[in-house]
């Protein structure tokens, strides 16, 4: 059954990757590869699961992780400006985006860090990572950040989500109509719309599409409520990591707004820079300022 699943997800990437709208995104899908990361999640036969990693530039490396229910798309617009200075390594967080999903596998914080302990092990064993972490990507960052000290050398979070908190596990039953609920393509559509700052100008049938595309991948409804049952990301931002930090949160973010903003501004205090005319995804309202951010450490 898991390796049935693992090929599908290989095949339909493949199949919708020419059907892109946004040429962007349809450079940065070609640059998938499909690594084995064995032991990751129990297997009912033995063929190795193999899970899709977004390789481009040269470089020192840069790992970009995604937030909810999104993929490695994410990063269309700022990897082209990052990748003339760094080898991007940018995966689909486990159980998002197009990684597999066998059915007996655990889908929660634990499963998402221990696909990046695989992957960074895969890398070669003396080198020395950046993180860039958008969203929930951004409190997985910081956890990693965390297990991993000598390897992970500094952290850019876009808009993190999930630094403060509890988990919140949600009851079966309600995590299955929650996970249909984010399937409805009017649902969908006005996530996507609320993410951009300026969604009259910025959102048209690429954004959408891509937003969406992810869900045929099978078992995209069942991970999803998997994950909603285990509670979710919370509290990854204490204590802060050892490494340099940066984080950048748009003015105009009305996906984190109330309690959760204002506790996790508390929490990262001047590190802080808030961008005008920017929403939740700083990557795709200003990739160039992301890009410089992070470019202007290295001088």
């Amino acid at each position: 059954m898991a390796a049935q699943t693992i090929a599908s997800s290989e095949a339909l990437l493949r199949q919708l990757t020419p059907q892109l709208l946004d040429p962007l995104a349809r450079d940065l899908a070609n640059q998938v590869q499909w690594w084995s990361l064995p032991g990751l999640v129990p297997c009912s036969n033995s063929e190795p699961e193999s899970y899709p990693v977004a390789i481009t530039g040269e470089g020192a490396p840069v790992l970009l992780l995604h937030g909810f229910d999104s993929s490695f798309l994410e990063f269309r617009r700022l990897a082209p400006l990052l990748s003339p200075h760094h080898q991007l390594v940018i995966p689909d967080l486990y159980g998002f985006g197009f990684t597999p999903r066998p059915p007996e596998a655990d889908y929660g914080q634990e499963a998402l860090i221990r696909h990046l302990d695989e992957l960074l092990a895969h890398l070669p064993s003396n080198t020395s990572v950046g993180v860039i972490g958008a969203s929930m990507g951004g409190a997985i960052a910081m956890e990693l950040a965390r297990r991993h000290p000598k390897q992970i050398n500094r952290l850019l979070l876009l808009s993190p989500a999930g630094l403060t908190g509890r988990p919140k596990a949600i009851p079966p039953g309600l995590d299955q109509l929650g996970a249909w609920i984010l399937s409805q393509p009017a649902v969908r559509r006005s996530i996507c719309r609320q993410a951009f700052a300026d969604p009259k100008n910025s959102v048209g049938d690429a954004e959408e599409q891509i937003a969406s595309l992810h869900l045929q991948v099978s078992g995209w409804r069942r991970s999803l409520a998997a994950f909603a049952r285990s509670g979710g990301i919370a509290n990854c931002g204490t204590p802060l990591p050892q490494q340099p930090l940066h984080v950048i949160w748009g003015a105009n973010d009305r996906i984190l707004n109330g309690p959760q903003r204002r506790e996790a501004l508390t929490l990262l205090g001047s590190q802080v820079e808030e961008l005008d005319n920017c929403g939740h995804l700083p990557h795709l309202d200003h990739p160039k300022i992301v890009a410089q951010r992070w470019l202007q450490a290295l001088s």
